[in-house]
């Protein structure tokens, strides 16, 4: 492949895209715009219904305005959110909304002037309009780069991704030579968002200086910790970003072909990225000549099956290539020798996303946010017991405290933080202590934990950091490929002795025991998910030492997590009698009257599902969950005699 392009040519023919694109946004705010967030969380939501809730009332009302269905901006939280455009207010962003508030706000807004504050998270620009209605609070934290246009276009429609600036970095990089798009990556300081933080411009700079008869370009796309969303929602709202992203990395290595690796589990992320290749490739911005120039580049999809190790690249290239999805011995590293033995980049979804910002506003921007050794933003999956769970994307050098307590908004149902799981199933368990730990590569890593693809679960009072530790390691453990004996075998004995500390089963020497496995396990694995597997033991170990004593020298779940060391209960002196909520609640008819008509729980048949704890009225608190000793049991067991 030529590494020159007639300029004019190439921009004269992406002048009349854009042209046209630009034309088709503008006739779309013309009339008041309503945009419906339907990716897969507002579809879960019931963002679909609300669509066509929203369409049915303008037409009752004869009302002209344009629907669009978008993507998701991050707040979760608040499905289904609509965004409402309309000339003469500030642009307006509404959370929960469900069914029969969408007809109602677009009843009121649209006819009588009536934004339905009420109703509203908060305007999308600062403005003067309501004095006390500001943007979001947590728009102070964040610095959307990846996450700018989710949720404000028709991830559908490639003219709006093209009119909001998409493409024109892909132009930019047609007009230069390869050296320079490669010069302009590594000057960024970009970093790979995957989890192992490497610098992508020295990948690409590998791989084009690598022998080879073609070169290949790949997406990981293969997301698959649990508590993790952040590709699938890029994948969704704004997946022309990541085929522009894709198209500048081959044309920066030499590469002719492209695949997107997109696990099967995510069927809205792979329609609409194979949409986009189609679309792409109907305006000339894939395939033979793009945009007149010398540069031919096509994009396949690949579906794997689920399998987490498939997120190692080597792991990943095996599958593609009909073979087992098994990490392979590095060097030779993929850059060098890859799919098919030949020179092969692998990107994760984000780390190309970022690629188009950085060849349209230049490295030295890109390096204005975060540190200097992890330039740029991170985005974040909010899972747990937060109370604003969804994606937040900020800069690097952001805290733990401030993502959880202020983007976030703090731990749910006033409950108290415990800790947090950030860096996927891998990844450490830090507690309060840790919270003002910079967000970066480094410092995640020398507190315990680690980057990651970006998940991030958030733990309250009421989980068990043993039972926590077992969970992760019991996911890692059965996704294990098997091929390194430490990581197949010393997982599960590590597994095991969790097992048993959780079932009160546990011995003064298990924790040394997990220690050492621990150690050989991370020096026997031959990838990172082996040599990663046992960090939420070590860093539980490590911050909650307290918690596997008191299972083993106690036989006692602090936390009244785990399920065989821990009972219901009913208090006779706070049970009323007439009540029979708990009654109705239990599953297996563990609950009876006794002669006095007080409650009482069968322990045999109890399967501790905490329904009873769940149905009794707050006014009366009669159930209680404890862990040994128990003591009520003497007298709960008494009354159940009578």
């Amino acid at each position: 492949m030529g590494n020159n392009n007639n300029a004019a040519v190439v921009s004269a023919a992406f002048e009349q895209l854009k042209a046209a694109a630009q034309q088709k946004w503008e006739q779309l705010h013309s009339k008041p715009l309503i945009l419906v967030g339907a990716a897969t969380c507002g579809r879960a939501a019931g963002a679909l219904s609300l669509l066509e809730e929203v369409q049915t009332e303008l037409q009752k009302l004869q009302l002209e305005a344009n629907v669009l269905e978008v993507g998701c901006m991050g707040h979760c939280y608040a499905e289904p959110v609509m965004v409402i455009y309309n000339e003469g207010f500030p642009t307006i962003c509404y959370g929960y909304v469900k069914e029969g508030v969408g007809a109602r706000i677009i009843r009121d807004y649209l006819t009588e002037g009536d934004p339905g504050i009420e109703f509203a998270l908060a305007a999308i620009e600062p403005n003067d309009f309501f004095p006390t209605f500001q943007d979001f609070p947590r728009g102070v934290y964040e610095n959307k780069i990846v996450m700018e246009q989710c949720g404000f276009i028709d991830p559908r429609d490639i003219d709006h991704y093209i009119a909001t600036g998409g493409y024109s970095a892909l132009v930019k990089a047609l007009e230069t030579t390869p050296e320079e798009t490669i010069e302009t990556v590594k000057a960024s300081g970009l970093r790979g968002r995957g989890g192992a933080g490497f610098p992508t411009g020295v990948k690409w700079e590998t791989c084009r200086s690598s022998a080879g008869d073609q070169k290949y370009v790949i997406c990981n796309a293969d997301e698959g910790d649990p508590g993790a969303f952040m590709d699938r929602t890029i994948l969704e709202s704004n997946p022309h970003l990541l085929i522009e992203g894709l198209a500048i990395a081959a044309r920066a290595t030499g590469a002719e072909k492209g695949y997107v690796y997109i696990r099967a589990e995510y069927p809205l992320a792979v329609e609409r990225v194979a949409l986009a290749v189609q679309t792409a490739k109907e305006k000339g911005l894939l395939g033979e000549s793009i945009l007149g120039s010398d540069f031919n580049f096509n994009i396949e999809l690949f579906q794997g099956s689920g399998a987490f190790v498939c997120g190692e690249e080597t792991a990943l290239i095996a599958s593609m290539e009909g073979q087992p999805g098994i990490p392979r011995h590095r060097p030779p590293f993929p850059a060098i020798s890859g799919l098919w033995g030949q020179p092969t980049v692998i990107n994760n979804v984000k780390s190309l996303s970022y690629v188009p910002h950085i060849i349209n506003r230049g490295a030295e921007w890109f390096r204005s946010n975060g540190t200097e050794k992890s330039p740029g933003t991170a985005i974040f999956a909010l899972a747990g017991k937060v109370v604003n769970t969804g994606l937040a994307e900020v800069p690097m050098s952001t805290t733990l405290r401030e993502l959880i307590f202020d983007v976030g908004s703090g731990i749910a149902n006033g409950k108290n933080f415990k800790a947090v799981q950030i860096g996927g199933p891998s990844g450490g368990c830090l507690p309060e202590e840790a919270m003002d730990t910079p967000i970066d590569f480094d410092s995640l890593t020398k507190a315990g934990a680690m980057m990651g693809s970006g998940g991030m679960v958030v733990l309250d009072e009421d989980d068990c950091m043993v039972e926590i530790a077992r969970f992760f390691l019991d996911f890692t453990q059965k996704e294990s490929c098997g091929k390194c004996t430490f990581c197949r075998l010393g997982t599960k004995h590590m597994l095991d002795i969790l097992e048993r500390i959780t079932k009160g089963q546990g011995k003064p020497e298990d924790i040394d025991m997990l220690m050492e496995l621990a150690s050989k396990v991370k020096e026997g694995s031959l990838c990172n998910l082996g040599k990663t597997a046992p960090n939420p033991v070590l860093s539980t170990l490590k911050y909650f030492r307290a918690e596997y004593e008191a299972h083993i020298n106690e036989g006692r779940c602090p936390s009244l997590m785990c399920k065989d060391l821990i009972a219901y209960y009913i208090l006779p002196d706070k049970c009323e009698r007439s009540c029979d909520a708990c009654v109705g609640s239990c599953p297996v008819e563990a609950i009876y009257d006794n002669e006095d008509r007080i409650k009482v729980i069968n322990q045999e048949k109890c399967v501790k599902c905490d329904s009873c704890m769940v149905a009794c009225p707050p006014q009366y608190k009669a159930v209680i969950k404890v862990s040994p000793p128990y003591k009520v049991t003497e007298m709960d067991q008494e009354r159940g005699k009578k």
